[in-house]
This record gives structure tokens, C-alpha cells and sequence, in this order.
């Protein structure tokens, strides 16, 4: 399964461009320009799977830092400031990493 099989590969477009510059990417704000604030709880858990690259059940910080690319192969990689950013904003219980709750929180909230 595809991300763009989930959202439409216009908003994944419109999202990508919208942080292209490095340390201007906001999680929430990318949420809400590709469509997944708009999805149902099913289908974040898609998404989730699919940028859990590992399928450990969890998305790490290397993870993290190619989230980008999970949604545009020709995404940059967010730099070490937005992966830390990134990772401090979701993970909930400080765990390192972030469980699918975690992500649908931040998704939803």
C-alpha cells in the first residue's frame, strides 16, 4: 500500500512544497496540507504502518529524519533539529520513538 493510495498525491504535493527550506517543517501543518487530519482513525493506522519503514511497530528517530521522503522520493530529509523536534512534540511517554497512539494523537490534535 501506498501513501498517495490513502491521501491525494496533489496535497502530498502541496505539502512537500510547502517545507522544502530546511527547519520549516512543522509536523501539524503537514498533517493538515496532505489530508490526514481529514482521514479516519483506520486509516492513519495505514499511514503509520507504512512510515513504520522497519515494522517494529514504532517510528524511530532515523526513521523520522527520512519522514519526507516516505510521502516524495524527492523529498529532502528533515534536519536533526526538526527530527528532534518532531520526536519531542509525539512522543508522549519519552519512550525515543513513536507508538501508533502517539501518531494519532498528534494527527488529531
Amino acid at each position: 500500500m501506498s501513501l498517495s493510495s490513502i491521501l491525494s498525491a496533489a496535497d502530498i504535493d502541496s505539502a512537500i512544497k510547502d517545507c522544502q527550506a530546511p527547519d520549516s517543517f512543522c509536523p501539524k501543518k503537514f498533517f493538515q496540507l496532505c489530508g490526514l487530519t481529514k482521514k479516519t482513525g483506520p486509516d492513519v493506522k495505514k499511514v503509520f504502518g507504512i512510515l513504520d519503514n522497519d515494522g517494529s511497530g514504532f517510528i524511530e528517530e532515523d526513521e523520522l529524519k527520512f519522514f519526507l521522503q516516505r510521502f516524495s522520493p524527492g523529498a529532502r530529509v528533515l534536519t536533526d533539529n526538526e527530527t528532534k523536534a518532531f520526536l519531542c512534540a509525539a512522543d508522549d511517554d519519552s519512550d525515543g520513538r513513536i507508538g501508533v497512539d502517539e501518531f494519532q494523537a498528534m494527527v488529531s490534535t
